[in-house]
């Protein structure tokens, strides 16, 4: 056996724990629900400046602004965490690596239904928009479903989800957009969406971690090499991130990998501390800390590259970064060592099945515009009455999410 295969199977039997975390676990939920509010408030007018997206010419930074990197965060949690147990799973490198490039174009696939959603011709595909997106989805669904395991029924499962695969690949050979010229095109790819852009960092960071897993101080340093990437691109000392795609360059400019890569680091201060010396609550708060402290002073110091979500500019991640760490270190206090988790049920289903909760809104949007329904586009879309819309809207997906995965209907890639 190589020495490689030696490592990974000693580390993966050395890991402390596999079952799921449940700091984890909430803090995806109260993203995700998060998540869902803000994208129902967008639409809403009056409201202060904080409750929407800083505009990309203001340097300035709202919560709203926080949602994307704190998924950014938790997918760097959970990369350790998912991959060691694979490998516990079964020790074969090139199948966690196969894992891994197929996870990836599920998330790419996804972004770009969503991405394109609006774009298509009716008149160059015979279907609306609208309705494509649904059919494409609910593809998506049925391929992507943890199908229960009874034998009685696995040919059942197997036609249901080929038929999810067979529907999703019509749907993309039959896409079709007019471009601004004039002319009909296939899929754009220039921008992946929230759940592409989560895919591409998942491998840029993965393929960092695996390469250097033997060693417990590596996440710190990858993170600091992609916060100075980050920072050299945003102060255009070098050129070549703005220019490469994804699919050549998935670091990009090292703004979502430097974040996904402080989960990382996190995780190992918590979780998979890799034989640290951080047995004790304490001893892992303050580690915790600490490194919040510091990333809140790297990001003042940068201020003058600027502070935006849009621009990725480092200010925006560090920032996002200590505040994460700081909420996680709280919700691991809560809910891992007081072992309180009765509170968070309305988000705990969210951020256990958190795919499919994050697709019920796409499917209540394209739904809605495909029978026209515009009541609440044109009703509760002002000031207080269109917040509290948004809570119930909220609430109601929550309430739908735990039903859903109370039927067995689960996502999983």
């Amino acid at each position: 056996m190589n020495p490689t295969m030696e490592l990974l199977q000693a580390n993966a039997t050395n890991t402390i724990r596999a079952q799921r975390v449940a700091s984890i676990d909430i803090f995806r939920g109260l993203t995700m629900t998060l998540m869902i509010f803000v994208n129902e408030l967008a639409e809403v007018k009056g409201l202060p400046w904080w409750n929407y997206h800083a505009p990309a010419k203001v340097d300035a930074m709202t919560y709203v602004d926080m949602v994307f990197p704190a998924f950014l965060f938790i997918l760097g949690m959970t990369i350790p965490i998912a991959l060691e147990h694979r490998l516990r799973k079964n020790s074969s490198v090139p199948a966690l690596w196969l894992h891994i490039i197929l996870r990836t174009i599920a998330l790419v696939v996804l972004g770009l239904i969503l991405a394109n959603a609006e774009l298509g011709s009716r008149a160059l595909m015979g279907i609306g928009p609208m309705l494509w997106t649904i059919l494409a989805l609910s593809g998506a669904v049925l391929f992507w479903n943890v199908y229960p395991r009874m034998d009685r029924y696995s040919s059942h499962f197997r036609i249901l989800r080929f038929s999810g695969l067979a529907l999703m690949v019509a749907m993309f050979a039959i896409f079709r957009r007019t471009t601004p010229d004039g002319h009909a095109a296939w899929i754009s790819s220039s921008y992946p969406e929230i759940l592409g852009l989560l895919g591409w960092t998942y491998l840029a960071v993965s393929i960092l971690y695996i390469a250097t897993r033997r060693w417990s101080w590596a996440p710190l340093a990858w993170f600091a090499t992609m916060t100075i990437l980050c920072i050299a691109s945003t102060a255009k000392w070098i050129p070549f991130p703005r220019h490469l795609p994804l699919y050549i360059w998935p670091w990009g400019n090292g703004a979502m990998a430097s974040i996904a890569l402080a989960g990382v680091v996190t995780s190992s201060i918590f979780v998979n501390s890799h034989g640290l010396r951080w047995n004790t609550f304490r001893q892992k708060s303050t580690v915790a800390i600490l490194f919040s402290v510091v990333t809140f002073f790297c990001g003042w110091l940068l201020t003058p590259l600027g502070i935006s979500k849009i621009r990725a500019t480092p200010t925006w991640c560090l920032y996002s970064i200590g505040c994460s760490v700081l909420l996680f270190t709280l919700l691991y206090w809560i809910c891992d060592v007081r072992r309180a988790v009765r509170w968070a049920v309305f988000a705990r289903p969210a951020g256990e099945n958190t795919l499919l909760t994050y697709l019920l809104p796409d499917f209540y949007f394209f739904i809605v515009s495909a029978c026209g329904f515009t009541y609440f586009a044109e009703h509760a879309n002002y000031g207080l009455p269109g917040v509290l819309r948004c809570l119930i809207f909220t609430g109601l997906i929550l309430a739908l999410s735990a039903l859903l995965t109370r039927w067995k209907l689960r996502l999983q890639i």
